[in-house]
C-alpha cells in the first residue's frame, strides 16, 4: 500500500487528501481530507481571474507611491529654500516662515491664527480685519503687466498671479529682482514636464491620431434617422465635416469650440487614404484625457514649437490675446520636460549677468556645503559647475536613477560564478564584526532581446523543425526529403532570420517559392509545431534592418555584423536617460560613418525592449550556439577549449569520469569534431555540460523542518505574482502540517504526491482574461437554454421527455442552437439581442423558438433535424473525434446526427468515416433509410455551415488527430506549473534520480478529474451532501423552489429559482469541494492519464482497458472507469461529512515596524551610507485598510432633463426657467396650494415665443 497525497490548488484554496492505496489490487482507504482557505476579497479574485496580477497590498502600494511623489516634491522645495536663503533671494516674510536650523528648508509649524505663507503675498498688517488681508508683493511688475494688457485692448481686471507668466517672459531679456527670480525658480519645481525615454512610436503606422480644438460653424440635420437618433453634419472652421448621430438637437454647438481626436487612415507610404469622392478618410471621436493624452501632448508641443517661444512666453502671449483662456488642463496640459528645462536655462543664464551672487564661487561652495555636508564625493564632483547646473540638474530636474532589479532575473542552470562578499555577524560581546566569505550562485540569464539569444532561439527552432506530409493512414515525416542538405537548412535559416514572426504559412510558403513543393500541394504539408500559432523570429534584427533601410545610404544586411548589432542593441537596452541616449546614438553613427541626423531620426523613438529573459545565461549560450550552427555559420574556432576536449574524448572513446555513458550513447554516430554541428539544444547541452533536463539540485526534504527552513529563506515577491506566491507558500505549510500530524515527521512518509493546478493558476494573464469573457457568455447561454427547455416542455408539438435539468438535454440543445445560428447567412438584430440576454422574457423565448424551427442539418447525411424530434431516441450527440482515441468532451467536438449513423461511425473521426462510407444507405427505425453524403458534399456542407466555428470545422476536416490538439493537451511547462512541481518534487524524489521531476510526482489535469468524478458517482454524492441546505430553504420559504424528492432517481433534486441562477454553482457553495477534488486527484494514477491521452495507440488502449474500464453484462468494455476500490463513493461521502474547513490566519491589522533608513555611518574613519534599523522607540503600523474609502459630504450635481409641464410644476424649485419659478413662488406666497396652481396654468397657459410651453427643463 502506498501513502499518496492529493492536492488541488486554486487561487485562494488548497484541497488535500491523504490516502493509502494499492492500485493493482483495487484496495485503499482515506486517511484524511481537508480544505485550507486563504481569505481574500472577491474583487481581488475577480481581478486575478480577468488576467491582472493583483496584490492584496496593491492599494497601499499605490498610495505610498503618491506620498513619495509629494515627499520628493517637498524635498526639492526644501533644498531650493536652503540655496536661495544663502543667496539672499528669499523675501523677508517668506524666509522668516522657514526653519533653517532644526529642519532645514521646511516650513515652521503653524500655530493658531497663523496662515500658510505665500512667496508672492504679504500679510496686510494695516487692515487686519479686512477680508482681503494680503497684498501682492511684486506690484511694480504687476503694473507693468497691466499696462501691456491695456495696450492690447484688454481693460478687464487682471489677476495678480498672472504676473508669474509676465516675469517668465521678462526674465529672458531683462533684469528681474532677486525675490521675483526666487518665485520663478520655485514655480519651476511645481511643473517639471513629462520625462520618459520610452516615448517611442508604438502607434499604428497605417493611421494617424491628432488632437484638434475646432470651432463649429454650422449644424445640418440629415434625413437619416433611426431609433438611435438623427444624423447631423457638423461643419468645422477648417472645412472638415464631422458626422454625428444624436437624439437631442445639436443647435447649441453652433459657434462653440469642440475638442476631437481625429484619426486619418494612411497608405503604406504614409499618404492619407481617400474615399470614392476623393475626400480624405477621417473619423472623429471625443477626447478622453486619460487615454488621449499623447495626442494632446503632441498638439501642445507643436503649437509651442511653431510659436518659436518658450512655454512661459507662449502662455503669456495667449493670455494677452484672450484673457478668458484657461491655462492649466486646457492651453498647456502635459508637455515634454525639455521645454521647461530650456526655458529655465535661458532665464538663469540671462539673470547671471544681472545678479553677481549667481556667479560667486564662495556662495556656490557654501551652498554645496549646506546640501552635501557629508557626501564629499558628490560635492567634489560638481564643484566645478555653477548655479545654473545646481538649480537645473541637481535640484529641480534631478532624476533619480532607476533601482536595479537584476536580483529578480532567473539564474542559469548551467553556469555559476564565485565571488567574495563581506558579511557582518554579531559577537558574544554584542559588537558586530565583518568577515569575508566566498559564495557561489548561478549566472543571471540573458535578455531575450539580446542578438545572441535571438540567434540561439532561431537555430533551436530550425533544429527542432519537422515537415509532415498528410497521408491517408498517418502523416509522414518528409523533412529530410525537402531539406536534404546542410545548405538547404542554412538557406531556410537565412530566410527566417529576416522575419519578425514565423508561422506555418511562412515555412510552407518558402518551400513553395523555392519550388521544393508544388503550389497545388501545399495544403498537404504541415509542420510539427502548433499549426495555428505564430512563433517569434529574429525580432530585433528585423526592426534594426527596417529602420536602417529608411536611411538609404547603406545595405543593412551587410552592415550588421555581430559587433555592430550587439553594440546598437546595448545602447537601446542599457541607456535610460533621453539626452544620454541621443548622444550614444550620435556616437554610434559617427563611429560607423552613418548619416547622423537620419540615423537619429529613425532610432530616437525606438521602443525600449521588454525586460524579458531567457532560460540560459549569455555565457552558456556562447558555449551551446557553436554546436547548433550549420554551414558557413559553423566554425571550429568558436567552440570553447573545454568543450573541444570533451568532444575529442567522446570521439576517441577516451575515459573521463566527467563524461557519462548517457552522453556517449547520444553522440555515438559522430566520428569527428566536424560532425558536432546542427545539434538540437538537448544534445548540445549533453556535449557541453553532461546534462540537459536533469536537475543539478537533488535535494530531498527529509523532515518537516526542511520545509520550515525553505520558507524562512524564501524571498518574498520572487515569483512576481503575489496570489500564486501566497498559494504556493501556504501549500508547503499544509503539507508540513499533514506530514507532522499523520506521519509524525517520518522520513519518506509520502510515497507519491498527485497535484492539480486550477486553470486560473497555471494560465497566463491573457488566457485568464479570455476565459473570464468566455465564462460570462457561457453563463448567459446556460440560463437561456434552461428557459428554452422549460418552454419546450409545455410545447405539445415537441416529442420526447424534455428535461430542463438534464445536462445531456442542455448540451444537445446548445449544439442545435449553435448549428442553426451558424447555418444562416444573416441573423436578425432581435435574435442577436436575445442571444446576448442572460434572462430573456417569455415572449422573447417564444420568438427564439420559432427561429430555431429552421432546423439543424446533420453533417453526415445533410438531412434537417427538426426541433420537435430533437429529444427523441432518433438522434444522438456524436463526438467528431471519438473519445476512445482522444478525450475531448467540449462542444467543439460534438455534433448531432441520427442514432443509427452514430453506431456505424463507431471509433472513426468524422472525415475518416465519410471517406470510407461515402454514399452508403443506412436503415433507420420505422423502415426509413438515409444516405450518407459524399466527401465533396460533406466538405461543402461543413465549410458553409460551420464557417463561424473554426475549431469545430478543423476537427470535422481532420482525418487524424490534429497536431495542435496534442500539443495543447500535453503542454504543461508553464512557469507556475514548473515551480509547483519543483517544490513538491523535493518531498518525494529519490536522491539517486537525476531527472528534473521525480516519477513519484504526478501532475493531473482538470479534464481527467472531471471525467473520473462523473464515472465514480461523486457528483451525486456531492448533491447528497448539500441537499439539506436546499431542503431547509424550502421550509423557510414555504415552497418547492429549491428542490424536490425525485422518485425516478430516489434522490433529492436540488434546484435554484431562475432569478438566482446567474453566477450560482452547486459546487462552490461549500468549501469541502476542494477536498473532494483533491481526493479524486489522489486516486488518479498514470494509467488513467495515459488512457485518456492515448492518441491512435490502439495497443495501449486494449492493454489498459481491463484494468480501468467497467465491463457490461455482455463482457464489453463501457466508457466508465472502475472505482479505486469497492465502496469508494460511500467512503468519500463519510469522510466529507466529517471534514472541517480550515482558514489561514489573516486577522493581523497592526504590527511593529521594521524601519530602516539610509544614514551616514563612520567606518574606519570614513563616512559610508548604510541602512540603519530604527531603534528610537517602538512604532506600530496599520497593515490593511480599516474601512473602505467614503465621501466627505453629499454633493449636488446639476443634471438637466426635460419633463412634462405638470411634472415640472411639482418640482418647481429645480426649474431652469427663472421667470416661471418666480411666478410659481409668488402664487404660493398668495396662499394657493398645488392643486389650485395646476388649475391656474390650465386656464392661463405659460407662453414662450408666442407658443404655450408643454415641456420644462429641470
Amino acid at each position: 500500500m502506498k501513502t499518496i497525497l492529493g492536492l488541488d490548488l486554486g487561487t485562494n484554496s488548497i484541497g488535500w487528501a491523504l490516502t493509502s492505496q494499492d492500485f493493482n489490487n483495487k484496495q485503499g482507504k482515506i486517511i484524511g481530507l481537508g480544505s485550507r482557505i486563504i481569505p481574500m476579497s472577491q474583487d481581488i479574485l475577480d481581478t486575478f481571474g480577468k488576467g491582472q496580477s493583483h496584490s492584496q497590498t496593491a492599494e497601499r502600494t499605490h498610495y505610498r507611491g503618491v506620498r513619495r511623489l509629494y515627499q520628493r516634491d517637498n524635498l526639492r522645495r526644501e533644498r531650493l529654500h536652503r540655496v536661495l536663503n544663502i543667496l539672499g533671494f528669499l523675501p523677508e516674510h517668506y524666509a522668516e516662515a522657514i526653519d533653517f536650523l532644526i529642519h532645514p528648508g521646511q516650513f515652521k509649524e503653524l500655530s493658531d491664527g497663523d496662515y500658510e505663507v505665500k512667496i508672492n503675498y504679504l500679510k496686510n498688517g494695516i487692515k487686519p480685519n479686512v477680508k482681503q488681508g494680503f497684498q501682492f508683493l511684486f506690484m511694480d511688475s504687476f503694473n507693468e503687466m497691466v499696462e501691456e494688457f491695456r495696450k492690447a485692448g484688454n481693460h478687464n481686471r487682471i489677476p495678480p498671479d498672472w504676473t508669474l507668466y509676465y516675469l517668465r517672459k521678462k526674465a529672458l531679456g531683462e533684469k528681474i529682482s532677486k525675490e521675483e527670480l526666487a518665485w520663478v525658480i520655485l514655480n519651476f519645481n511645481k511643473k517639471r514636464g513629462y520625462y520618459q525615454r520610452g516615448e517611442e512610436d508604438e502607434t499604428d503606422s497605417l493611421k494617424m491620431e491628432e488632437f484638434h480644438a475646432l470651432r463649429v460653424q454650422d449644424i445640418i440635420a440629415m434625413d437619416d434617422k433611426n431609433a438611435k437618433g438623427v444624423w447631423y453634419n457638423v461643419i468645422l472652421e477648417n472645412g472638415w465635416i464631422y458626422r454625428r448621430q444624436s437624439n437631442a438637437p445639436l443647435d447649441e454647438w453652433r459657434g462653440k469650440t469642440k475638442e476631437f481626436i481625429v484619426t486619418t487612415q494612411l497608405d503604406k507610404d504614409g499618404t492619407p487614404k481617400t474615399d470614392s469622392d476623393g475626400e480624405i478618410k477621417r473619423s472623429f471621436r471625443s477626447v478622453n484625457s486619460e487615454e488621449d493624452w499623447v495626442a494632446i501632448k503632441a498638439k501642445t508641443e507643436l503649437d509651442i514649437e511653431r510659436s518659436e517661444k518658450t512655454a512661459g512666453e507662449f502662455i503669456y502671449e495667449t493670455l494677452l490675446q484672450n484673457p478668458h483662456q484657461k491655462i492649466r488642463g486646457k492651453l498647456v496640459r502635459t508637455i515634454e520636460r525639455k521645454f521647461y528645462k530650456e526655458e529655465l536655462r535661458l532665464i538663469l543664464e540671462k539673470q547671471c549677468k544681472f545678479h553677481p551672487e549667481l556667479t560667486d564661487r564662495e556662495l556656490y561652495s557654501a551652498c554645496l556645503k549646506e546640501l552635501y555636508s557629508k557626501n564629499d564625493a558628490h560635492r567634489n564632483n560638481i564643484k566645478g559647475n555653477g548655479f545654473v547646473h545646481l538649480f537645473m540638474n541637481d535640484i529641480i530636474f534631478y532624476q533619480r536613477p532607476l533601482k536595479s532589479k537584476k536580483s529578480t532575473i532567473s539564474l542559469c542552470g548551467y553556469e555559476t560564478r564565485t565571488y567574495k562578499t563581506v558579511e557582518r555577524e554579531q559577537l558574544e560581546s554584542g559588537e558586530k564584526a565583518e568577515k569575508q566569505v566566498v559564495k557561489t550562485e548561478g549566472v543571471r540569464c540573458i535578455a531575450r532581446s539580446h542578438p545572441l539569444f535571438q540567434e540561439f532561439r532561431l537555430w533551436q527552432f530550425i533544429n527542432n523543425l519537422k515537415i509532415y506530409k498528410k497521408e491517408f493512414q498517418a502523416d509522414v515525416d518528409v523533412t529530410i526529403l525537402l531539406l536534404p542538405s546542410e545548405d538547404d537548412i542554412v538557406a531556410l535559416y537565412e530566410y527566417l532570420n529576416t522575419r519578425k514572426e514565423i508561422g506555418q504559412k511562412h515555412v510552407i510558403g518558402y518551400l513553395v517559392k523555392q519550388r521544393i513543393i508544388l503550389q497545388s500541394e501545399k495544403g498537404s504539408y504541415r509542420w510539427n509545431y502548433v499549426e495555428d500559432k505564430v512563433y517569434p523570429g529574429n525580432e530585433i534584427r528585423t526592426q534594426f534592418i527596417s529602420r536602417l533601410k529608411r536611411i538609404g545610404e547603406i545595405e543593412p544586411e551587410k552592415f550588421f555584423t555581430k559587433e555592430t548589432e550587439t553594440h546598437l542593441w546595448h545602447i537601446i537596452y542599457s541607456v535610460n536617460d533621453k539626452m544620454e541616449y541621443e548622444k550614444a546614438l550620435g556616437s554610434f553613427a559617427r563611429r560607423y560613418n552613418l548619416n547622423e541626423s537620419a540615423f537619429l531620426e529613425n532610432f530616437r523613438r525606438f521602443k525600449p525592449f521588454n525586460r524579458d529573459y531567457g532560460s540560459y545565461s549569455e555565457k552558456a549560450i556562447k558555449k551551446l550556439l557553436p554546436l547548433m550552427r550549420m554551414g558557413m555559420y559553423w566554425a571550429e574556432k568558436e567552440i570553447d577549449s573545454k568543450t573541444k576536449e570533451r568532444i575529442i574524448k567522446i570521439v576517441n572513446g577516451e575515459y573521463d569520469e566527467n563524461i557519462r555513458d548517457r552522453v556517449r550513447e547520444k553522440a555515438l554516430k559522430f566520428e569527428s569534431i566536424e560532425n558536432f554541428r546542427g545539434l538540437p539544444t538537448w544534445l548540445a547541452s549533453y556535449v557541453v555540460y553532461d546534462r540537459h533536463s536533469e536537475s543539478v539540485d537533488n535535494t530531498k526534504w527529509k523532515s518537516p523542518g526542511d520545509i520550515d527552513k525553505f520558507l524562512s529563506e524564501f524571498k518574498q515577491h520572487s515569483l512576481r505574482n503575489p496570489i500564486v506566491e501566497q498559494v504556493l507558500t501556504e501549500t508547503l505549510r499544509v503539507v508540513r502540517d499533514i506530514w507532522t500530524h499523520f506521519g509524525n515527521g517520518k522520513e519518506g512518509f509520502f510515497d507519491e504526491i498527485h497535484v492539480e493546478l486550477g486553470r486560473e493558476m497555471k494560465n497566463p494573464a491573457n488566457i485568464r482574461k479570455k476565459m473570464a469573457g468566455r465564462m460570462t457568455v457561457n453563463e448567459n447561454t446556460n440560463n437561456r437554454i434552461r428557459l428554452l427547455l422549460k418552454e419546450l416542455i409545455n410545447d405539445d408539438e415537441v416529442e420526447g421527455d424534455v428535461r430542463s435539468y438534464s445536462p445531456s438535454h442542455q448540451d444537445i440543445l446548445k449544439i442545435y442552437e449553435e448549428g442553426v445560428y451558424q447555418g444562416v447567412n444573416q441573423v436578425d438584430d432581435e435574435i442577436e439581442k436575445i442571444r446576448k440576454n442572460a434572462s430573456p422574457t417569455t415572449a422573447e423565448i417564444r420568438k427564439y423558438k420559432l427561429w430555431l424551427d429552421q432546423g439543424y442539418i446533420s453533417p453526415y447525411t445533410g438531412k434537417v433535424i427538426p426541433l420537435s424530434s430533437l429529444f427523441t431516441t432518433d438522434y444522438q450527440i456524436e463526438h467528431i473525434i471519438p473519445q476512445a482515441r482522444y478525450f475531448d468532451d467540449s462542444l467543439s467536438n460534438k455534433v448531432i446526427c441520427e442514432s443509427e449513423v452514430n453506431e456505424v461511425k463507431d471509433n472513426r473521426t468524422a472525415y475518416e468515416f465519410i471517406k470510407a462510407e461515402k454514399g452508403r444507405i443506412i436503415e433507420l427505425t420505422a423502415g426509413k433509410t438515409v444516405k450518407l453524403s459524399t466527401v465533396e458534399q460533406f466538405e461543402y456542407h461543413c465549410k458553409r455551415y460551420f464557417k463561424g466555428n473554426r475549431e469545430k470545422l478543423k476537427k470535422l476536416m481532420s482525418e487524424d488527430i490534429p497536431e495542435g490538439f496534442i500539443e495543447r493537451q500535453m503542454n504543461d511547462t508553464r512557469y507556475i506549473s514548473k515551480m509547483v512541481k519543483s517544490l513538491l518534487n523535493s518531498l518525494v524524489r529519490d536522491e539517486r534520480d537525476k531527472e528534473s521531476i521525480s516519477p513519484n510526482l504526478l501532475p493531473v489535469t482538470g479534464v481527467v478529474t472531471a471525467k473520473l468524478k462523473k464515472d465514480w458517482g461523486l457528483n451525486d454524492k456531492w448533491k447528497e451532501i448539500i441537499a439539506p441546505r436546499f431542503q431547509r430553504l424550502n421550509i423557510i420559504n414555504g415552497s418547492q423552489e429549491f428542490g424536490y424528492w425525485d422518485k425516478a432517481i430516489n434522490s433529492y433534486r436540488c434546484s435554484v429559482p431562475d432569478d438566482e441562477k446567474k453566477g450560482f454553482s452547486y459546487k462552490r457553495i461549500d468549501h469541502r469541494h476542494h477536498a473532494l477534488d483533491a481526493l479524486i486527484v489522489a486516486c488518479t494514477n498514470r494509467r488513467h492519464i495515459q488512457y485518456l491521452n492515448a492518441l491512435n495507440a490502439e495497443s495501449v488502449n486494449y492493454a489498459l482497458r481491463d484494468s480501468l474500464l467497467v465491463k457490461s453484462s455482455q463482457g464489453h468494455h463501457t466508457k466508465s472507469m472502475l472505482l479505486p476500490w469497492n465502496g469508494f463513493p460511500v467512503d468519500a461521502l463519510t469522510a466529507l461529512k466529517t471534514t472541517l474547513v480550515s482558514f489561514k490566519h489573516n486577522t493581523r491589522v497592526i504590527n511593529k515596524t521594521n524601519n530602516k533608513t539610509w544614514q551616514w555611518v563612520s567606518r574606519n574613519g570614513e563616512l559610508k551610507k548604510e541602512l540603519v534599523p530604527q531603534t528610537k522607540g517602538d512604532n506600530w503600523a496599520i497593515r490593511k485598510p480599516l474601512h473602505k474609502e467614503t465621501v466627505n459630504a453629499l454633493v449636488r450635481i446639476r443634471l438637466k432633463k426635460e419633463v412634462p409641464f405638470s411634472n415640472g410644476l411639482k418640482d418647481w424649485k429645480n426649474l431652469e426657467d427663472k421667470g416661471l419659478k418666480k411666478k410659481i413662488r409668488s402664487l404660493y406666497k398668495e396662499g394657493k396650494d398645488e392643486k389650485i396652481i395646476f388649475q391656474y396654468f390650465k386656464q392661463n397657459p405659460y407662453m414662450k415665443n408666442g407658443k404655450p410651453v408643454e415641456r420644462l427643463v429641470i
